[in-house]
């Protein structure tokens, strides 16, 4: 029997997509193992995974995807970017029986070495536990990010009261730079909420188990790998071994006609000249913020490729409009498009943002700071602008700005609105100011970085290898 590794992500296209190019990377480094991919049904749309999986499981044989089937979630369970984790954990922990039968089923034919699972599939571990599989946690995210994660539990031993009403106080975790209360992610702030506990019990689960991999690479974040590889972030508590693998992206994305035609504008501007902004896909503005941003580019006089979504449905201007599908133009200034299409483009909904970024004529991206956004800069050397969004992302830009040094930070108001003055004054600094030539050598010097790790003898490769030896140990009976 051939020895296969599990992956059990969580359905969202960046954990999932993540987790999938993992385990590529382990099969192109060590064939002598299978892959087999556990995936949850998810509540919510999930056609840009299905496709992505549709071209895994065309091209590589020894990855085999395996899908539970759908399970009732609560009523009151809804879903946007605030509710995500809630919805998972709970989307995870009721698949329980159905992921025991399905282990059972992988067992019949290859000896599991390992189970890695995402973050919100944590309960999931009582099922290998029970079964004598050995448990991993993949963290799609950084190493500053798994710092204050491990940490999470010291955080709540310390105190009776909400992180939410502490407001200002710093938080203060080995490895990384100190954060305010309310920049944590949402889950952290209520310790009254259901999903609180989830985290706690995760990252108390993750320093028991077999091992962390982590998408992150020594050099981004030296100080942070090193807390986590000495276990200061877990104090009282001991820490397994924690793999840097990183950087992990995905090599090709799924497009349409449209796509083609962006990147065939970008073919016709200067080289490093043009700014992309592109917020993740649950990013979306309501149509103040949208117009805000139109004057912030048009004052800047900036070329701009902007990859522009709907407001949502409570947004009052798309309660005024009775097409189902209105224009991007109908949220922007009057004008805007006709007064900049000399130098800006607009993209619907989505874009190939990798190659994007890849492309040689841009010079800046602004971004939601979402992980895999962030490895994708730094893998094409691009400076960020980092406006943060929801979950983890408030603390990414902390560690972006103050600890990679990659990015200019964009500063929202108390009302989270980031006006056209601030956008306009940090796209003049990241392309005119001598601190935005050092956030543009700086991220190139991690763009060379990140190549050196993942080959033969670079940081990551170790990592890999010492990880692959690792599942050589226990299976399922």
């Amino acid at each position: 029997m051939e020895g296969a590794i599990v992956l059990y992500p969580c359905p969202g296209s960046g954990h999932l997509v993540s987790m999938v190019e993992l385990g590529k990377l382990i099969l192109s480094n060590h064939p002598s193992f299978s892959i087999s991919v556990i995936i949850p049904t998810a509540p919510f749309e999930a056609a840009a995974t299905q496709d992505y999986i549709a071209a895994i499981s065309a091209t590589i044989p020894s990855i085999t995807f395996y899908y539970l089937p759908p399970v009732a979630l609560p009523q009151n369970a809804f879903f946007s970017a605030k509710d995500f984790p809630a919805l998972v954990y709970q989307l995870c922990q009721l698949n329980n029986p159905n992921l025991h039968e399905t282990l059972l089923a992988i067992s019949n034919r290859s000896k599991i070495k390992a189970f890695v699972v995402d973050i919100f599939c944590n309960y999931s571990s009582q099922v290998s536990s029970n079964l004598n599989i050995p448990t991993y946690f993949y963290f799609t995210s950084g190493a500053n990010c798994l710092s204050n994660f491990i940490y999470f539990p010291t955080i709540h031993r310390s105190s009776t009261k909400s992180l939410k009403d502490l407001e200002d106080m710093k938080i203060n975790v080995p490895g990384s730079p100190s954060i305010r209360a309310k920049d944590m992610p949402e889950p952290m702030l209520d310790r009254e909420k259901y999903v609180y506990q989830c985290f706690v019990d995760t990252a108390l689960n993750m320093t028991k188990s077999s091992g962390i991999i982590v998408n992150s690479f020594e050099l981004l974040e030296e100080r942070a790998c090193r807390a986590l590889a000495n276990g200061e972030c877990a104090p009282g508590d001991s820490m397994p071994p924690v793999y840097f693998i990183g950087p992990v992206v995905s090599e090709k994305e799924q497009g349409g006609e449209q796509i083609h035609e962006c990147l065939r504008w970008l073919d016709s501007q200067p080289s490093q000249s043009v700014l992309f902004l592109c917020f993740g896909s649950m990013g979306v503005f309501y149509t103040e913020q949208l117009k805000e941003i139109a004057l912030g580019l048009e004052r800047s006089g900036v070329r701009f490729l902007w990859v522009v979504r709907n407001p949502p449905p409570s947004d009052e201007t798309v309660r005024k409009l009775t097409e189902t599908d209105p224009s991007i133009e109908s949220f922007l200034p009057e004008g805007f498009s006709e007064r900049t299409k000399d130098r800006g483009r607009l993209v619907k909904s989505w874009a190939p943002q990798k190659a994007i970024l890849s492309h040689d004529s841009v010079g800046g991206f602004v971004t939601h700071c979402g992980w895999n956004s962030i490895l994708e800069a730094v893998c094409a050397g691009v400076p960020m602008l980092a406006w943060p969004q929801y979950a983890e992302q408030k603390m990414n830009k902390i560690f972006l700005v103050e600890e990679m040094k990659i990015a200019l930070p964009v500063d929202a108001s108390e009302e989270e609105l980031v006006s056209a003055i601030e956008l306009e004054k940090r796209v003049s600094e990241l392309t005119e100011s001598e601190e935005g030539k050092a956030v543009r050598e700086r991220v190139k010097a991690m763009k060379d970085g990140a190549a050196v790790a993942l080959k033969e003898g670079g940081s990551s490769r170790i990592a890999l290898a010492k990880l692959a030896e690792s599942f050589g140990g226990i299976h399922l009976k």
